[in-house]
């Protein structure tokens, strides 16, 4: 099998840096529990299933994917508190990339795919 990378990109990567940034403030004051930490903990957790294995997530179906991504597929990993994890997968002869292309929350993984609240 081929060895599994993850790159967290755009969007991904600034929402998990800034909330590395929270968790850490949180941390240093003593927190040992908050939903930062959870959703931390929750993205740290699922990227380890998705490098065991990139097909992992939820599969979204071509016809669905967003337009402005530009990928040629789209996979859907959930995380807790209702917040998602977008990745494409891409792959040589060498190994298997999963770019992380989003983690959002609901309504904003709502609006992203178009859904609206009936």
């Amino acid at each position: 099998m081929k060895p599994v990378r993850t790159i967290m990109q755009g969007q991904a990567k600034e929402s998990f840096e800034n909330l590395n940034k929270i968790v850490g403030e949180q941390i240093t004051k003593g927190m040992q529990n908050s939903d930062e930490i959870q959703l931390l903990n929750s993205i740290k957790q699922k990227i380890e299933l998705v490098k065991q294995n990139p097909f992992y997530g939820d599969n979204i179906k071509k016809q669905l994917i967003p337009k402005n991504l530009s990928v040629p597929n789209l996979w859907r990993v959930e995380l807790s508190q209702f917040w998602r994890m977008l990745y494409t997968i891409r792959g040589d002869n060498i190994e298997i990339i999963c770019f992380i292309l989003h983690i959002i929350d609901h309504p904003t993984y709502d609006k992203l795919f178009g859904y609206k609240k009936q």
